[in-house]
C-alpha cells in the first residue's frame, strides 16, 4: 500500500485575532518554506471564505484550510486554549464548558486538540502560563505535544536571556517539554488514544527592544520549524472538500508525527508494525499474536530511540534502520535525536503503535 506524506503546522493567527499577516501572507511563507498545508486558527472566530489552495507556481501549491483556538474569554487567566479542526463553524460560545464543548465537536465530527496543556509563565513580561488546567474533561482527540513559541516562552529569564534566544532561537529551542511528554504517557498509560500535534503558534509580532525592533519570529521562518507530517494511504487529488478531509482524518487516526525540519527535514520518517496477517502505521491498533516486528526508519543518522509505555526498550545511537520484535503488548512510540548546534535536539516524535493481545 503507497504512504503519501504531507507537511503542515496547524497553529496560526492572523489580524482577526492576534496575528500579524494575513492568510494570503501565511500562504505565500508557507509555499516558501514547502509545506503542503496550513490550519489558520485564530482566537475565538471561524474565518469563512479563505480556504482553498493557493498557488506558488506551476507546480507549488499549498492548502489552506480553517479551525480555530477555542477559550473562555472570561477566565483570568484565560486558559484552557483548545484548537479545533473540521467543524465549519463557529463554536466559541461553548467554551466556558469545555467538556460541551468536546462532546459538541464529537458529535459533529470534529477533532480537539488541548493546546500548550503544560507552558511556563514569564513573569517578567507579564506573559501568564496559559496551561490546560481542566483535566477532567474525556474525549478530545489529543494534545499539541510541542508548540514552539510555548518553549521560547520558557527562555525569557531575564532581558538579556530574552534578547539572546529571540536573536538566536535555534540555539534555544531543544523539543517539547518533558512534563508534557510524561503527562503523555501517563494518559496513555490510562488506556486514553490521545494523539499528538506539533506546531508553530505563530504571530509574526513585531517586537521592541529599547533601539532593536524586529519580527523575531516571521510566518516562514517558523514553517521552517516545528511542523505536523501526516503519512496517509490517501494522495491529495487537488479538491479542496476531499484533501480536507485526508489531513483530518489523518489528524484523527494519529497518521502523523512531530518534525522538528529546522536542522534537517523529517520527510521520509516510518514507523511501521508487522504482525501474522496485519500491518499498522502510526495511531494503529495491531494484534500481539507470536510477536510484532516494528521498524523505524530516519532520515538520517540519528540517536533512535524506542518507548514502550514511556520507558525506553531499545536504542540506536546512530541509526537510520531499527528492527525490534515486539513480544509484549503496549505502547510503543518513537522519539529521535539529532545533533545540531552543539546540542542533542528532538527531531522526531511519534504517534504510537498500540499492540494488544
Amino acid at each position: 500500500m503507497p504512504i503519501h506524506e504531507y507537511v503542515g503546522n496547524l497553529h496560526i493567527h492572523t489580524p482577526y485575532s492576534d496575528g500579524e499577516g494575513s492568510h494570503l501572507d501565511i500562504a505565500h511563507a508557507a509555499l516558501a518554506a514547502g509545506l503542503d498545508f496550513v490550519v489558520v486558527t485564530d482566537h475565538n472566530v471561524w474565518v469563512s471564505g479563505v480556504e482553498g489552495y493557493y498557488r506558488g507556481g506551476p507546480r507549488r501549491s499549498l492548502l489552506v484550510l480553517v479551525g480555530e483556538e477555542v477559550h473562555d474569554m472570561r477566565r483570568d487567566p484565560q486558559t484552557n486554549h483548545m484548537l479545533v479542526y473540521g467543524m465549519e463553524r463557529e463554536v466559541a460560545p461553548l467554551a466556558s464548558n469545555p467538556q460541551a464543548l468536546i462532546n459538541a465537536i464529537n458529535e459533529a465530527g470534529g477533532l480537539s486538540f488541548l493546546a500548550h496543556p503544560m507552558e511556563k509563565a514569564a513573569p517578567l513580561f507579564h506573559e501568564p502560563a496559559i496551561s490546560w488546567v481542566d483535566w477532567s474533561v474525556s474525549d478530545y482527540t489529543g494534545i499539541e505535544l510541542w508548540n514552539y513559541m510555548s518553549e521560547f516562552k520558557n527562555y525569557l529569564t531575564s532581558r538579556r536571556a530574552a534578547l539572546q534566544a529571540a536573536l538566536n532561537p535555534d540555539q534555544y529551542i531543544s523539543g517539547p517539554p518533558p512534563e508534557t511528554i510524561a503527562l503523555w504517557d501517563r494518559l496513555l498509560a490510562e488506556g486514553k488514544r490521545v494523539r499528538i500535534v506539533g506546531s508553530a503558534d505563530a504571530h509574526a509580532t513585531r517586537y521592541s527592544m529599547g533601539p532593536i525592533s524586529r519580527v523575531v519570529f516571521p510566518y516562514e521562518y517558523l514553517f521552517r520549524c516545528v511542523n505536523t507530517h501526516l503519512v496517509t494511504p490517501h494522495a491529495f487529488t487537488g479538491d479542496v472538500d476531499h484533501d480536507k478531509q485526508v489531513v483530518y482524518n489523518a489528524l484523527r487516526l494519529g497518521h502523523a508525527y512531530i518534525g522538528y525540519d529546522l536542522p534537517a527535514s523529517t520527510r521520509g520518517f516510518r514507523f511501521t508494525a508487522q504482525g501474522l496477517n496485519a500491518s499498522a502505521i502510526m495511531g494503529d491498533r495491531i494484534r500481539l499474536g507470536d510477536g510484532v516486528t516494528l521498524q523505524i526508519v530516519s532520515p538520517l543518522v540519528a540517536d533512535v530511540r524506542l518507548l514502550k509505555d514511556g520507558v525506553r526498550v531499545h536504542q540506536e545511537l546512530e541509526g537510520t534502520h531499527t528492527t525490534y520484535i515486539a513480544r509484549d503488548p503496549g505502547v510503543y512510540r518513537v522519539e529521535v535525536y539529532l545533533s545540531y548546534k552543539g546540542k542533542l535536539r528532538g527531531w522526531i516524535f511519534s504517534n504510537p503503535i498500540y499492540i494488544y493481545k
